[in-house]
Parts: structure tokens; sequence; C-alpha cells
């Protein structure tokens, strides 16, 4: 007989009608949620997509590309100050803006990596930090976008507070959705296969006729957009925007934090490191130092007895796979 090449399995057919019913009643939350744990519900969970889709393109970069970057804050920032002048000076409606800033980000990836592909290693994750950091004090020396104090999101004031809540909160969903569609059909396909054998070794793949680099500044100018994607998003929910907020280093260490607790390089890696992140900033981050240190010492721990993450410890343990990348042969 001829032997089958099987993709997916058991718990990756469970985790898609999970998945599209969990989608439907989040949906549905404008509608059936209660007036005021609604709209707090909703806000909640735009903030922590937008760590999440930030999370999940570093990943990418990092965990499945081998760029190392602690300065994707940059793409954040930009993507988020696009949308705010898309809305505020070309009068285009915010949330129409926010794919439109994402585009923007993904385009100034483009030489913004020829210079961070001049690095390596460390030298490039330094790097990408550095541009981060021009990009954060080129838009605060714009007094038109409010200089170093920021500015306000002023194109929707004609909108009511429960239509931008919900019209936020939905456009969040869909992000998050798209996000992992694509990333997961990404890396199924063969540009996918490329990727991990470059992150593997750069100089095997080369010699196996993989466009390393071709490939690598398609990840990185992904991993732009969807940075961008994230940074409009939640300035769309926030309403206001800093060049300390937009392009603060917190936003690349907190995607790392989530990263590596989830475990890096596993599209579950980041779902699950951005559901711990969520609830330990609900339940502890009226703590703030202590909070702080907390986050650091399980990073700590995981790091140290989950050398893969909590996901990869309990794919080990338990062999589940709710997105299966791999290809099995079966007799």
């Amino acid at each position: 007989m001829t032997p089958q090449v099987i993709r997916n399995n058991r718990s990756s057919r469970a985790a898609l009608i999970v998945g599209v019913l969990l989608v439907l009643v989040a949906a549905a939350l404008p509608f059936w949620a209660p007036e005021g744990s609604g709209s707090s519900w909703m806000r909640e969970f735009v903030e922590i997509a937008c760590y999440f889709i930030f999370a999940m393109m570093w990943n990418l970069l990092a965990g499945y590309g081998g760029m190392v970057s602690i300065g994707q804050q940059a793409f954040f920032g930009f993507g988020g100050y696009v949308m705010l002048m898309l809305g505020n000076f070309a009068g285009v409606n915010p949330f129409v803006a926010v794919p439109l800033a994402a585009v923007a980000a993904g385009l100034i990836a483009v030489p913004v990596s020829f210079i961070a592909f001049r690095l390596q290693g460390g030298y490039f994750a330094i790097g990408t930090w550095v541009i981060a950091e021009v990009f954060r004090l080129s838009f605060a020396n714009v007094s038109a976008v409010g200089g170093g104090s920021g500015t306000s999101l002023t194109a929707l004031r004609g909108i009511d507070k429960a239509t931008r809540e919900n019209a936020t909160f939905w456009m969040a969903l869909l992000c998050v959705v798209a996000s992992i569609a694509l990333v997961y059909m990404f890396l199924r396909s063969k540009r996918g296969l490329a990727l991990l054998a470059i992150r593997d070794n750069e100089v095997a793949a080369e010699s196996q006729g993989i466009d390393v680099r071709g490939m690598k500044l398609a990840v990185y100018v992904v991993a732009g957009f969807g940075a961008g994607l994230a940074g409009a998003l939640y300035f769309v929910g926030n309403l206001r925007i800093s060049p300390d907020a937009a392009f603060s280093v917190n936003w690349t260490a907190f995607a790392i934090f989530m990263v590596v607790i989830g475990g890096i390089g596993r599209i579950e890696g980041p779902i699950v490191g951005a559901l711990i992140f969520w609830a330990l900033n609900k339940f502890f981050s009226d703590y703030g130092t202590w909070y702080l240190l907390g986050l650091g010492l399980l990073a700590i721990v995981v790091t140290i007895y989950f050398k893969q993450g909590l996901w990869g410890w309990a794919q080990q343990r338990f062999g589940l796979s709710l997105f299966p990348t791999q290809r099995t042969l079966k007799p």
C-alpha cells in the first residue's frame, strides 16, 4: 500500500471545533454580556489581543526565523502613529486606518531591514533596539502629533462609546483569528519548511537552494506588519498615543515573556503565554514592583525546569499538538 502523509491529529481537529465555538461565543459578547461587565471584558480582551498578536509575530521572527529582536516596538509604535495621522489629518475612519497602518509598518520594515540585516546574533538584537529608539526620538520631535507628550485620537469623537467599544472588540477578535490562521498556514507551507531549515542552519539551508536572505526579509516584513497591526489596534482602543508608550521596550519584554512561558517555536506558545500573562496582570498588577519581580521569577523557573515552555512540556508529556505543522508518514 502507498504510505500516507498525516498532517492532522485528533487533538487538532478537536481544537478546531472548540476554537470555532469560542470565537462565535466571543463575537456575540456585546449582545449577551451585562451592561457594565461586558464593556470591561471587551476592553481587557482588546488589550490582551494586542499583546498576543505582538507576541505571535515575535515568535514567528525569533522562534521560527531565528532572528531575536528586542526592537519590534518600533513597528508597534509606527503602526499606532500612522493610524492616528490617517484618522486625525486625512479623515480616514480609524477602523479602516488600522489595516492601512499595518501595511505601512510592513513597508517601512523593508528599508529598516537593510540596516538590521548587517548585524548578526547579539548585535542584531541590540541593533533593533537602537532602531526602535530612533523611531521614538523621531516622533517625539514632531509637533504635529504632540511631540514628546503625545496627542489624542480625535477622529472617533462623533461615535458613541458603546459603538466604538463594540467595533474595537470585533476588530480585535478578527485580527486574533486572522493572525493565528495566517501563521499556521504559512508554517504548513513549503516556505514554512524553508524557514525552519534557515533557523536550524543557514549554511545548510542555502546549500539546498533556499533563498535565505529573501526568506528572512519576508518574515521580517510580516512580523513588522503584525506588530504595526497590534499597535494600531491598541491605540484605537486607548484613544491616546505618546512616544514613550508607543515605543516602550516593555512591549517586546512582555512578548518575550509570553513566548518563553508558553513555548518558543510553537503556535500554541503565545496563546498559553498570553492567557497566563492576562491572569497575572489582572489579579496581581496592583502589587507594583512585587508583580514585576514575580513575572521575572516565573520566567526564571520556567526556563530552568521547562526549557521548552509550558506547552512544550505538555506536548512532550501528553502528545498534544493543537496546530501540527510537522508531517508524519503512516505506512
